[in-house]
């Protein structure tokens, strides 16, 4: 073997002959991905930490639980490396989404449903309770005012320098949330006719009591007859609550009356129905559906708000689409110049924001100034008629859909093979029946999700019925808010925020909830029945 020589060269990897013999460095095990990794679940877990002593404090305890599960789930998905837990490193953040931004607030709602949320049951019972009290405040008989300075010891303890004017000579006090106590005139330290301190308080500035403005308007002096309150930053008065609360028979009583409140449906309410206000926020059950149906007022406006919704939407989608895929039709065939104009010119309206071209129609059809009137002379009123006003709301409505129906029937119709339509014509079909047998069903594979959920839209299409006339004009005799263009979603937006009564939200969200049910269930069962068109 002494006459074979060894080429080193071959004993070397090629990867260490591409680098001039030299190995390359071990890597390590702190990759980019994995810092990147480990940044994002740092971040995460302060975020959630943060959030957590936030809502520990507010005491919202369905979300700390919902926060602390999530927060684990995701550290643990993130930081496992077996096999099982890829697909979950996927579906877990839109899962979490899916139940805070969807599920949540469809749940949410449905419970606001059930209660009395509105004007005057805003807050919970204790709340509501010191809001009673705290604004029955009025002058005691012997209506005793002071003079008084705004001061504070050297522990920090707020108090009121008081000078009693009525009385000869003028008596003077330290009034503190614990004690009215009275001082001499030895006790008290003045520069001129300003007093600056007393008794061992510092009297404060005007600006420097502002900084405690909240404190000395919060601050009660116990007095015999009731309590000492500030009414300006130099004068305070005696004064008392009207209104006490018995925590152990859970009633009001009126000192001056002797009138006694007992709770009843969230608030506190006397023998002969008067309630003190504000109320606290109860469980009602399903009170806010019932009144849908049982109260003849609700009930007659609410059925004609939900069939003319159903006319608005199915009318709005049938004349759009039907508009659009005239107007593709139109301008598919193969020999016609200018098409790119055309087709630019008719999406148009389709790139306007929508609330600027409703504002434009409004003023085109004011009965006296618009100019539709002007051109064609006549003096319709537009808007202001039940009957032509939901005309109005319908071409306006139709005029913002038909360039969607346009662009989605002009690249249906361009998919569609023409050797069907020419084989159809073979057979001895004419256009028409081309069209019906073989264009409208395959389009409608295409078309018809995107039809189903336009309806879905206009269904709660806002914007064109409140921007345009706000829904009016308004159905005589109606209990609520109702117009004769109103839809379910304008109906429901007036009923929680433009009642004259003040905000019945959670009637309100009664609504919200038969509208999200309604839709639910006619797209579920458009999808199912439009799922057939796929066996063409």
């Amino acid at each position: 073997m002494s006459g074979v020589s060894v080429d080193d060269s071959d004993t070397v990897p090629a990867a260490d002959q591409r680098s001039g013999g030299r190995r390359p460095p071990l890597r390590s095990a702190f990759t980019l991905g994995l810092l990147v990794k480990v940044a994002f679940l740092a971040t995460v877990n302060a975020l959630s930490l943060w959030a957590l002593t936030q809502m520990v404090v507010e005491g919202v305890w369905l979300a700390v639980t919902f926060l602390v599960v999530a927060t684990v789930a995701i550290d643990v998905i993130y930081l496992n490396t077996k096999r099982w837990s890829i697909p979950y490193k996927y579906l877990l953040p839109g899962t979490i989404f899916l139940l805070v931004f969807q599920l949540y607030p469809v749940i949410y709602t449905a419970y606001i449903s059930t209660t009395n949320l509105g004007t005057g049951n805003i807050l919970d019972k204790d709340e509501a309770i010191d809001q009673v009290v705290a604004t029955s405040i009025g002058t005691t008989e012997s209506g005793t005012t002071y003079v008084s300075q705004a001061a504070i010891d050297d522990d920090g303890t707020l108090g009121l320098i008081l000078l009693d004017e009525a009385t000869d000579p003028p008596s003077l006090y330290i009034g503190t949330s614990e004690e009215l106590t009275p001082i001499e005139e030895s006790d008290v330290t003045r520069d001129g006719d300003r007093i600056t301190g007393a008794a061992g308080f510092t009297a404060l500035t005007l600006g420097e009591a502002a900084d405690y403005e909240q404190d000395l308007a919060a601050l009660e002096v116990p007095a015999d007859e009731g309590v000492i309150r500030l009414r300006t930053f130099n004068r305070a008065a005696l004064v008392e609550y009207r209104i006490q609360y018995d925590e152990a028979t859970d009633t009001m009583l009126d000192t001056a009356t002797g009138v006694v409140y007992a709770p009843s449906d969230g608030y506190f309410v006397s023998d002969d129905g008067q309630r003190l206000t504000p109320g606290w926020q109860i469980n009602i059950g399903f009170e806010n559906y019932k009144r849908v149906f049982q109260s003849e007022a609700i009930r007659g406006p609410f059925f004609r708000v939900f069939i003319w919704n159903w006319v608005f939407a199915a009318g709005t989608v049938t004349f759009g689409f039907a508009l659009g895929l005239l107007l593709a039709m139109s301008l598919d065939h193969p020999k016609l110049r200018g098409k790119k104009l055309y087709r630019s010119l008719l999406i148009f309206p389709y790139a306007l924001p929508s609330f600027l071209t409703v504002l434009v129609w409004q003023g085109m059809m004011n009965q006296n100034f618009g100019i539709i009137n002007q051109l064609t002379g006549l003096d319709t009123p537009w808007l202001t008629d039940p009957w032509m006003a939901r005309v109005s709301v319908l071409i306006v409505s139709t005029w913002l859909t038909f360039p969607y129906f346009f662009l989605v029937s002009t690249g249906a119709l361009q998919s569609i093979p023409e050797d069907l339509t020419e084989a159809a014509r073979v057979d001895g079909a004419n256009g028409a029946q081309a069209f019906r047998a073989v264009t409208l069903p395959l389009l409608l594979v295409a078309v018809a999700p995107l039809i189903i959920a336009s309806f879905a839209f206009n269904f709660n299409n806002f914007n064109v019925i409140y921007m345009l006339n706000r829904g009016g004009p308004p159905i005589p005799g109606a209990e609520t808010p109702a117009g004769n263009t109103d839809i379910l979603v304008t109906y429901t937006y007036r009923l929680a925020f433009e009642s004259g009564r003040g905000q019945d939200l959670a009637f309100a969200t009664a609504i919200s909830i038969l509208i999200f049910l309604h839709v639910a269930l006619f797209s579920a069962w458009s999808f199912r029945k439009t799922a057939r068109l796929e066996e063409i």
